[in-house]
């Protein structure tokens, strides 16, 4: 993957140049969305060589910061993502991709479908946050 330098925010904002801009830990958030449903199924990091893999493959691979390695989503659940389509946002430092998932159609390493299963909820009269699970 040949990736440009960043150029002037117009450029950055408006322009036709791929210029993903990687945090100070040489990391891109990128959010995976379900391609039948449009339902936001995980979010993760992805570093230079994983946006490179998966430019390359056409699968989803990762950078996976508790493990320090690469992670190639579903090599070992079966649960391979494969990229419909990339988008990056305006200022080109988060990526969202469209993915049809093998294996079950999961995603989340707790074997749900999407890693947002669960709802805060903020108690008005306390203003204590809890989480609800969804089952």
């Amino acid at each position: 993957m040949t990736v440009s330098a960043p150029g002037s925010r117009t450029e950055i904002e408006e322009g036709a140049a791929f210029t993903p801009r990687f945090d100070a830990q040489g990391l891109i958030a990128c959010i995976a969305v379900d391609a039948g449903d449009g339902r936001v199924l995980m979010m993760a990091h992805m570093n230079a060589e994983s946006l490179a893999l998966t430019l390359k493959t056409g699968q989803a691979w990762y950078w996976s910061r508790s493990r320090g390695e690469l992670w190639h989503k579903g090599a070992t659940s079966g649960q391979v993502q494969t990229v419909v389509s990339m988008r990056v946002d305006c200022d080109q430092d988060t990526l969202l991709i469209t993915v049809n998932v093998g294996g079950d159609g999961g995603c989340c390493h707790t074997g749900r479908r999407d890693c947002f299963y669960r709802t805060v909820s903020v108690d008005p009269r306390t203003g204590l946050a809890s989480l609800e699970t969804a089952r």
